[in-house]
Parts: structure tokens; C-alpha cells; sequence
């Protein structure tokens, strides 16, 4: 692919591109959180019914990841691409109209079963189109910014068109996006066939997995309503443990399996998909809560906490538009995916201690700071390990085997987190604290909690993960002459 691609300008248009379609999949996942007030009175939903106008788009999102990810190697990633892509406008555009509960919770569906499909290939197209290790890191620093800083953005664009013009156009916006993305991609990417063209696509194991993986997205995001220990939510995820492990009987019997077991024999892909579990837990816990923190407890605006993430979000640019690739260049993948976590983790634990009459400079901002900078720093390395030991025929599947690892981290992680902060506002509550004191309480928990998880996260990518730059990859080897070769790579990267 890298060959048709010969032109230097046309690779990085690409990238942009790309990153541009990957920029709305985020968006869409808390622009939409906003806008439910206003969604809610508008259309009628009650408090229960509302909650799947999320959790329709998190169900389809979570389930076809790993399956849009395969159909990518079958039958090529550019198409599957674009697929999703088309998948996700049309269905923006029924969202955008809805004007029914029914109509905006199934094309929220839909939504997410595109939004799936193009999160699964893009980054396997970005890896196939950068093989050099220099290039490669440099573009994987910009598509990781994209995938950390959207959610803040979003919040931003959400409150700013909800409050001028419509909930509406917060589906609405993504047309022209989609339109010319679209355009786009035909002309700057080439068409090829999948690196696993010819195998045929494991139809049991699709099922088994999909099944699973919605069940456990259900489970999780309802866990908290339905309470962990009720019928339902046991009931739901023991039948998704059950489907998993039918799925991995039919992977290690069928001659072309979805998952090839053996993808999880390379170190990088497990250790880096365990520490995206508990990274992308970790940083719900700096999203979310301390979204709902300045809302709630220092009565900020939707504006205001979307200017609140700017700093982090900046931070993370600079990092991501050359400092990442240079570090990782310079130290290879491990050392800056444990000091960027631990950092992070640092940042977690300051905002463990906010107060309930907190200021933006002493009790926001640091904590902002240092979790742009962690972000900043682990995010590049830890796609590179995820995908840096696979071969291509696997780049889509290793592509959707990451994105469900920090899908269902995620959901889980702020399942738990949110669960913590409820039960000790109760109890802080039931001995007498004040609405925002108890609030306060359950907020540092969770953030707490958060540290711990990325302090973990840490550790296990600075133990386990082996010292390697990009150029040491499967993919790479073909170009990569053994360490001098790779080192010069490295301090022409340094130089430019």
C-alpha cells in the first residue's frame, strides 16, 4: 500500500483524512450527553427510557468491532472504511430528523454499528500507510490525539450548537464531515484487497463473539440501574461468559478463524490490550467525573468545563504533532507509556483531594495539566505495541481487538467508578453531609480509584512490555536492517 502512496504530501492528507472520520466516531460519543436535556423534553422520554439514546449506540459500538475489524483484512480496508463510513452519515442525518423516540434510538443503532466498522480499519490503514518507524510514529501520535482529545471537544460543540440551534444539529453537523471525508478517502487512498482475501469469514465465531460482546456492553451500561447483583445483570453476563467461551472453542477448531489464537502469544498485543483496559478506565474517571465534578459540585457551564479540558487538550497536540514520535524514537515504546501513565495517575490523585469550594487554578488546572501530559506521553506508544508485532493480514483484527479493549475498559471502568461514588454519597449523605459535600466525596473516590488503575497500567507496560521502537515490528522488517538501520531512522526523525 505504502508504494502507491509514494507521494509524501499524499500520505499525510491521508492521515488527515482519516483522522478527520475517526474525529466524528468521538465526537458522537459525548457531544450527544449534552444535548439529552433538551432531547428529553423535546421528544417525551422519561429518565429510564432516555438512557438508550446512549446505550443503543454504545450496544452496536462495543459488539461490531471486532467483526468490522475482520471484514477489513477479508475484504479490504479501504472499503470497509467506507462502508462505515456511509453507515454513520446516513444514520447522522435520520438522527438529525428523528422526530419520534423509536426513530432516534434505531438510527442511534445504526450510528454505532458504523462508527464500529471505521474505528476497527483506520488505524490498520494508518499502520499499512506509515510502515517507516519514524513516519509511523509521528502519525500514530496524531490519530492518538484525536481519539483523547475528541471527547473534550465534543462536550464543547455540543453545548455551543444545542444552545444556538438545535439539538438537532448536533446529528446534523456530520454530513458535510461525512460527504467529504468520503470524497476524500476515493481519491488519496488506494483500493486494495484485504491481506486475508481468499480466507472465508468465520461465520459461528462472528455470531458467538458479537452476541457476547453486546450482552457484556448491555450488562455493564445497565449495571448500575438494574444493580450488579440482580437477575438481569448476572443473568446477561454469565451468557456473555458463555459465548466467549464458545467463541474461543470455534477459533481453536475452525480452519479461518475471526481471532486467531495465537495473535495473543505476542506479548505486545496482550500486555498493551490490558493496560488500554485499565488506561481507558482511568481515563473515563478524568472525563467523566470531573466533567460532572465541575457541573455539579462548582456549578460550571457545559461551556465552561469544555474551556476547562483546553489546556489538557493543547498538551496533548503539541505532544501529539512530534514530541510523542521523538520520545518513543529516542526511549522505544515502554518508557514513555509507564511514566506517561504514572503521570497521569498523579493527576488522578489531585483531583482525589478537590474540595467542594474549589478554584479552577488550584484544584482544576494541575490535575488538567499533568493528564494532558500523560496522555500526551502514553497514548502513540501504546497503539504502536498494540499493532507493532502483528502481521498484515491481522492489522484490521489487532485494530479491533484494541478498540473493544478500551470500549469495554471503558464502560466498565466507569460502571465501577460510577458505583463507587454513588455508594459513598449515600453514605456520606446518610450521616449527615450536605448535597455537595457528599457529592464531593463519591467524585474523589472514584478519582481515586482512576489513579490506581493508571498507576497499575503503569507498571505492567514498564514490567512486561519489551523495550522496542516501531522499526523492531513484523511489519517493518523488510525495511529495517537490524539496530543501526534504525537508528539512523531515529536521528533523521530527531533532526527534521
Amino acid at each position: 500500500m505504502t508504494d502507491t502512496l509514494d507521494n509524501n504530501r499524499k500520505r499525510w492528507l491521508a492521515l488527515m483524512v482519516l483522522c478527520l472520520g475517526v474525529l466524528m466516531i468521538v465526537l458522537d460519543t459525548t457531544i450527544v450527553n449534552v444535548a439529552l436535556p433538551s432531547i428529553r423534553t423535546d421528544l417525551g422520554f422519561t429518565e429510564t427510557s432516555l438512557v438508550w439514546v446512549v446505550n443503543a449506540y454504545m450496544l452496536t459500538f462495543g459488539g461490531f468491532l471486532l467483526l468490522g475489524g475482520r471484514l477489513g483484512d477479508l475484504y479490504g480496508h479501504r472499503r470497509l472504511f467506507l462502508i462505515g463510513l456511509v453507515l454513520f452519515t446516513l444514520a447522522s442525518l435520520a438522527c438529525g430528523l428523528a422526530n419520534s423516540q423509536a426513530l432516534l434510538v434505531a438510527a442511534r443503532a445504526v450510528q454505532g454499528l458504523g462508527g464500529a466498522v471505521v474505528s476497527a480499519v483506520a488505524l490498520s490503514l494508518i499502520m499499512n500507510i506509515f510502515t517507516e518507524p519514524a513516519d509511523r510514529a509521528k502519525a500514530m501520535g496524531v490519530y492518538g490525539f484525536v481519539c483523547a482529545g475528541g471527547g473534550s471537544i465534543g462536550v464543547l460543540l455540543g453545548g455551543l450548537l444545542t444552545s444556538t440551534l438545535s439539538w438537532h444539529w448536533i446529528f446534523l453537523v456530520n454530513l458535510p464531515i461525512g460527504v467529504a471525508v468520503y470524497a476524500l478517502c476515493i481519491a488519496l487512498l488506494p483500493s486494495a484487497r484485504g491481506h486475508a482475501h481468499g480466507e472465508k469469514l468465520d461465520v459461528a465465531g462472528a455470531v458467538a463473539v458479537t452476541l457476547s460482546l453486546m450482552l457484556a456492553v448491555y450488562a455493564i451500561v445497565n449495571g448500575n440501574e438494574a444493580g450488579w447483583q440482580s437477575a438481569q445483570t448476572l443473568g446477561l453476563l454469565g451468557a456473555a461468559v458463555v459465548l466467549m467461551v464458545l467463541f474461543i472453542a470455534i477459533e481453536a477448531r475452525v480452519q479461518h478463524p475471526l481471532m486467531p489464537l495465537g495473535l495473543f502469544r505476542l506479548r505486545s498485543v496482550s500486555v498493551s490490550n490490558v493496560v488500554g483496559v485499565l488506561w481507558a478506565a482511568a481515563m473515563f474517571a478524568w472525563f467523566f467525573i470531573s466533567a460532572l465534578y465541575m457541573q455539579l459540585v462548582l456549578g460550571y457551564t457545559p461551556m465552561q468545563i469544555g474551556l476547562a479540558f483546553l489546556p489538557a487538550n493543547l498538551i496533548m497536540a503539541v505532544f501529539s504533532l512530534g514530541i510523542s514520535a521523538r520520545l518513543v524514537m529516542r526511549f522505544g515504546i515502554r518508557r514513555p507509556l509507564s511514566v506517561g501513565l504514572w503521570l497521569a495517575a498523579i493527576g488522578l490523585a489531585l483531583f482525589a483531594r478537590a474540595p467542594v469550594n474549589g478554584s479552577f487554578v488550584v484544584d482544576v488546572l494541575p490535575g488538567m495539566l499533568l493528564l494532558g501530559l500523560g496522555a500526551g506521553m502514553a497514548l502513540n506508544p501504546l497503539l504502536l505495541a498494540a499493532m507493532s508485532e502483528v502481521s498484515p493480514t491481522e492489522s484490521g483484527l489487532a485494530s479491533g481487538v484494541v478498540n473493544t479493549a478500551f470500549m469495554m475498559g471503558g464502560a466498565l471502568g466507569l460502571a465501577v467508578l460510577a458505583s463507587a461514588a454513588v455508594a459513598r454519597t449515600a453514605s456520606m449523605e446518610a450521616a449527615g453531609a450536605t448535597l455537595a459535600l457528599a457529592l464531593t466525596g463519591g467524585y474523589n473516590l472514584a478519582f481515586l480509584i482512576g489513579a490506581v488503575f493508571a498507576a497499575v497500567a503503569g507498571l505492567l507496560g514498564a514490567v512486561l512490555l519489551r523495550t522496542a521502537s516501531p522499526g523492531s515490528t513484523q511489519n517493518n522488517k523488510d525495511n529495517n536492517k537490524g539496530a543501526a538501520a534504525s537508528a539512523g531512522t531515529a536521528n533523521r526523525a530527531a533532526a527534521s
